[in-house]
């Protein structure tokens, strides 16, 4: 018997942990966010259902190409809850992101979401990284078509390996799915990590951290 309880303590605490991963599910058909609310909570505050209209689920210029004349040669276009108020409590959102010849999505994480991302256009060199102690590194070349998932939380990037520009589609499971570029996070953080930190734990001398904080 006690061996019984115990397994069913562990099934519910599993449960909680799946239900506590995940954006708040609705309870009820809608709950679009109102951004003018002061009120702060985990999402956004419902609007008042009957000054709802088909605007607050509708989004447009996602054809439009992001402009990628910047360091890295990329360009993300989110529709997420801040773009739609209507995708609140819903659990999804999407992104465009468009791709010079030779351009990256830098290696970056969503800290509360799945991603699962489409080839539009082009040749994408993908992969991503497991935690630790692993770090196993998993990459794969996407043709136009071609489809691949980033796993919550782990650090991912897309690179464009063809000549012309890339373009691809992401889905995530979140409203609002969050990103931490890694490079920006560590060298561009505010105020700055301390460059004996940082040189200790990238096994290099402050001068080379010192210059790498300079350009974020």
């Amino acid at each position: 018997m006690a061996s019984k309880a115990i397994i069913l303590e562990l099934l519910i605490a599993t449960c909680v942990v799946a239900v506590l991963a995940s954006d708040p599910s609705p309870l009820q058909d809608f709950c679009v966010a109102d951004p003018n609310s002061m009120v702060k909570v985990n999402g956004g505050v419902c609007k008042d259902p009957k000054a709802v209209t088909a605007d607050d689920f509708f989004f447009s210029g996602l054809h439009k190409a992001g402009n990628t004349s910047n360091p890295v040669g990329s360009r993300v276009s989110a529709v997420n809850v801040v773009q739609i108020p209507g995708l609140n409590t819903l659990g999804i959102s999407l992104a465009r992101v468009d791709y010079a010849p030779r351009g990256i999505n830098p290696p970056h994480t969503h800290p509360r979401a799945t991603e699962i991302l489409t080839v539009l256009e082009g040749t994408l060199l993908v992969g991503f990284v497991t935690s630790n102690t692993e770090n196993r590194l998993f990459t794969k070349v996407l043709q136009k078509g071609d489809v691949f998932v980033f796993p919550i939380g782990l650090i991912h990037f897309q690179q464009n390996i063809g000549h012309g520009h890339a373009v691809a589609v992401a889905a995530l499971s979140s409203q609002n799915p969050g990103v931490i570029t890694i490079a920006n996070a560590v060298f561009g953080s505010n105020p700055d990590i301390p460059t004996d930190v940082l040189a200790k734990a990238f096994q290099t001398h402050k001068p080379i951290i010192a210059g790498i904080q300079a350009k974020f």
